[in-house]
């Protein structure tokens, strides 16, 4: 599986469980390999039809994540939280 896939699927995960220093950690990681805005999309979609619309909300954390990367938007903070701490 490319290594992109796999920190999307992070990214998808870290919506699931609310995390936004994970959700812009991994959707940082991920666009440097090169994902694309319809390749998150996808993944956001699983994580949303999971979680419900709850989710929603931090989806759209996720999308604005990748948008400020691509523009060039600097945002606090380049690592993960906590919860990846353990790897």
């Amino acid at each position: 599986m490319p290594g992109k896939d796999k920190l999307l699927t992070a990214a998808a995960m870290s919506v699931v469980i609310r995390c936004e220093p994970c959700i812009r950690a991994y959707v940082g990681w991920a666009a440097k390999k090169g994902a694309t805005t319809q390749e998150l999309v996808e993944f956001l979609n699983v994580a949303m039809t999971m979680q419900g619309c709850p989710r929603e909300e931090w989806a759209l954390k996720a999308l604005r994540a990748y948008d400020d990367l691509i523009e060039g938007r600097t945002v606090a903070g380049d690592g993960c939280c906590t919860h990846g701490k353990e790897r």
